[in-house]
């Protein structure tokens, strides 16, 4: 299967955006709650795939979620409760850039967790999320797969250009080192949450625009229904020319040269 081109993903992109926006209208009419956890491997793709799902959709509706590491008072916390306040309300979609799940990645890998920590979280995290399922929230799993030799190829690039150098961390260049070490992690996270309430899905995003694609179509696939029809805005003609703005106490700026 070869690696899609720009154009021909733009064109494969628009429908589902189409279908993205009446997902949105309906969760909006619904009050359904939707919540979508994104993981996976540094440099996967995690926020080009965000990006992707929540273009289109009003951003007061609908919102990401990318918590920095835990202060002093929320590392004294029960592990959970500073993501609670970030779940979706009635009629929202919150997408996580990263979850709870940090505990059984990076956390492990990079010993800032404990086994008896990591043990804890992974017998926990189950019923914490039957919780969620239970009260009615839809919550979606996916974790972004990607070959050590592009997560290579993707750490070279954003320290070669300056506008993604942003994306490259320390932790990142002592990860790259952990390959082995994060596949093993990603096992046993899974053994222990992949449950029938809430199970994983596993997205290939060597190619992320082809990646993209697929989570997108997964995710409104598993969806119920969502057709709502639109509400009917009725657009007069203004009865008279269109009027062209007038500045009296300051003006704008000059435009940019081109």
């Amino acid at each position: 299967m070869g690696k899609l081109k720009g154009k021909q993903y733009r064109e494969l992109l628009e429908p589902l955006e189409v279908e993205l926006v009446v997902m949105a209208r309906w969760a909006a009419a619904t009050g359904a709650r939707i919540l979508v956890l994104f993981e996976g491997r540094d440099t996967a793709g995690k926020g080009g795939a965000i990006k992707a799902v929540a273009s289109r959709i009003n951003p007061r509706q609908c919102r990401t979620v990318a918590l920095t590491k835990p202060d002093t008072h929320e590392a004294g916390q029960w592990y959970f409760q500073r993501y609670v306040p970030h779940l979706p309300g009635k009629g929202e979609i919150v997408l996580f850039d990263r979850s709870w799940y940090n505990r059984a990645g990076v956390e492990k890998v990079m010993g800032f967790a404990s086994d008896a920590e990591v043990e804890k979280f992974l017998a926990e995290t189950p019923a914490f999320e039957k919780l969620l399922v239970d009260d009615g929230i839809l919550l979606f799993k996916y974790w972004l797969t990607c070959d050590q030799e592009k997560q290579e190829e993707r750490l070279a690039e954003r320290l070669d250009d300056p506008l993604k150098r942003w994306k490259l961390s320390p932790i990142d260049l002592v990860a790259r080192t952990q390959y082995d070490a994060y596949t093993k992690a990603r096992e046993a996270m899974l053994e222990a949450t992949h449950t029938e309430h809430a199970p994983w899905t596993l997205v290939d995003f060597d190619d992320q625009k082809r990646g993209r694609l697929t989570l997108i179509r997964d995710l409104l696939d598993r969806l119920p229904d969502t057709h709502v029809d639109p509400a009917e805005v009725a657009f007069e003609p203004l009865g008279h020319a269109p009027l062209k703005e007038e500045f009296g106490v300051i003006r704008p700026i000059e435009p940019f040269p081109v």
